[in-house]
């Protein structure tokens, strides 16, 4: 780990495996405290890496009292998941929110570690030199039938 917003990251998602809930409630300036930033900082980590596409609900309530919610959606293995997810991707995706989402299938334990690192080198090298609208419209593409596809196959879709 290299900077403050992956030990701040790890910290909340040590929160959260210990917590049997599945959320963790924090005070912004309390955690800016322990890791001696600006509560800005914990405004970026909780943007970046605790999104829906990661699998994550951030809930915020300010005043006296406030504090921010971060709950762990889980991934349902019943019903149409690729589906799910195929809705949730949209006509348009950006690479961090694909790799995101990417992340969360492999904790998930959706996919395997292969499957995960060829996903990501297609939605993040090869098409880079794409104009961003074009690219993003791309990556949803790829990125929707390689969760159909992997899905289909371990029996996760109905499609």
């Amino acid at each position: 780990m290299s900077n403050i917003a992956d030990y701040i990251e790890c910290y909340l998602k040590k929160l959260l495996s210990e917590n049997p809930c599945g959320y963790v409630e924090i005070r912004r300036n309390e955690l800016a405290g322990r890791f001696n930033c600006v509560p800005s900082q914990i405004n970026y980590v909780l943007t970046t890496r605790f999104s829906a596409s990661q699998g994550y609900l951030v809930e915020s309530r300010r005043g006296g009292g406030g504090y921010v919610r971060v709950v762990k959606l889980p991934l349902e293995k019943q019903g149409n998941l690729a589906l799910d997810i195929y809705r949730l991707i949209g006509d348009t995706v950006s690479r961090s929110e694909a790799e995101g989402l990417i992340g969360r299938l492999y904790e998930g334990e959706l996919i395997t570690w292969r499957e995960a690192q060829l996903m990501q080198a297609v939605v993040s090298r090869s098409i880079a030199h794409l104009d961003a609208p074009l690219r993003d419209r791309f990556r949803a593409l790829s990125l929707k039938a390689m969760v159909v596809s992997i899905l289909r196959t371990t029996g996760e879709t109905r499609f």
